[in-house]
């Protein structure tokens, strides 16, 4: 069963938005990770359902709405499902 709230290093990982948590890490290390518009400065931050969270994409950037937070790092469609791109 999912809990209310992860760590937001995990949660990219789980959501398949990072190929690794140290990925991750080092992406909010480099200040690229927004959550509800303020910069993430530390990979331990916890998120929750209704958060949004904004990344690098390619050349632009990606905003997503967390609809749920997800047990493990399961398939695509699982981590797809936890989410909504804005």
């Amino acid at each position: 069963m999912a809990g209310t709230s992860l760590r937001i290093d995990k949660l990219l990982w789980h959501l398949r938005l990072s190929k690794s948590r140290s990925l991750a890490q080092a992406l909010i290390g480099e200040g690229h990770v927004r959550l509800n518009g303020n910069r993430v400065e530390k990979p331990s931050l916890e998120v929750k359902v209704g958060d949004t969270i904004t990344l690098p994409r390619g050349q632009g950037a990606l905003a997503i709405r967390l609809l749920s937070i997800p047990p493990r790092r399961g398939p695509a469609p699982e981590a797809q499902a936890c989410y909504d791109e804005i």
